[in-house]
């Protein structure tokens, strides 16, 4: 039987694809040989690695084939010549014309990094042999490995009277592959998000940007009970997080001033 081996350059086509992508249906079908159809990195999500714990993905790698995968390899390149190699063999198996073949990646940032520049766009480069063909596919799929993220939010002051004038601060701060701490992320945007107490989801109320420091703070007028948190999308670099909602007790101007449902002290005519 024949045996053909190719390399392809997908390129434009499948690199500019989103992680766990399908290839488009000029590419889709083959009459014969390796056409590989999709790639899936983490499940569809980005990694996101923290100061020094390791993290441990799987990397799918789905392909038309007429005959059984006999062998494979599957290797990750990122910015600045890293690379990242399965801890075993991919484990590969074939239904009919589809193979799939899955390899566990685990990388460690105390381990495998010595600064941040590994941090972006990362491709993936699988292998794959049967008795016919053989191909090996560079940009076959891509991902984002980003530096960890943590928020955290502070309303103040607390209870507060309804209209009054609600501080709510806070910082965004992004794991450093170098100094192995988390430090401040200047000059992104956050979402201030609020949800009233009671309800089942957050909407936005204002966009804030970082400081200097990383550091945020806004005002808002408060309105009702509810929670306040910060919202922060990610980048290809720093990976998204929302901080623990922050509860606000607001009470009323005029009223009682102490009830089971607003337990507000009294009197209120002094505090903010």
């Amino acid at each position: 039987m024949q045996h053909r081996t190719r390399i392809a350059v997908f390129g434009t086509v499948l690199a500019a694809a989103a992680v766990g992508f399908t290839a488009p249906g000029a590419l889709a079908a083959a009459p014969e040989g390796i056409t590989i159809t999709k790639v899936t990195v983490n499940d569809g999500k980005p990694v996101a690695l923290g100061t020094t714990a390791g993290k441990t993905f799987k990397v799918s790698v789905t392909a038309d084939t007429d005959s059984a995968i006999t062998e494979s390899d599957i290797t990750l390149f990122g910015p600045d010549s890293n690379l990242a190699q399965p801890q075993t063999t991919p484990k590969c198996t074939t239904e009919g014309t589809k193979a799939t073949c899955t390899g566990t990646f685990t990388i460690d940032p105390d381990v495998d990094f010595y600064d941040n520049k590994p941090a972006g766009t990362w491709y993936v480069n699988p292998l794959l042999v049967s008795d016919t063909d053989s191909i090996y596919a560079e940009k076959a799929g891509k991902f984002n490995l980003q530096r960890e993220s943590k928020l955290t939010v502070n309303a103040s002051p607390e209870p507060i009277k309804k209209g009054k004038t609600l501080t709510v601060t806070g910082a965004l701060t992004r794991a450093n592959w170098e100094t192995h701490k988390y430090s401040g992320y200047t000059g992104q945007s956050v979402t201030l998000e609020y949800k009233k107490k009671g309800a089942s989801a957050y909407t936005a109320v204002k966009t804030v940007k970082t400081d200097n420091k990383g550091n945020l703070k806004t005002t808002v007028k408060a309105s009702a009970d509810g929670y306040y948190r910060y919202s922060f999308a990610g980048t290809s670099t720093a990976g998204a997080v929302k901080a623990a909602g922050n509860f606000v007790l607001t009470c009323p101007i005029l009223g009682p001033a102490h009830t089971e449902e607003h337990p507000c002290p009294a009197p209120y005519t002094s505090w903010p």
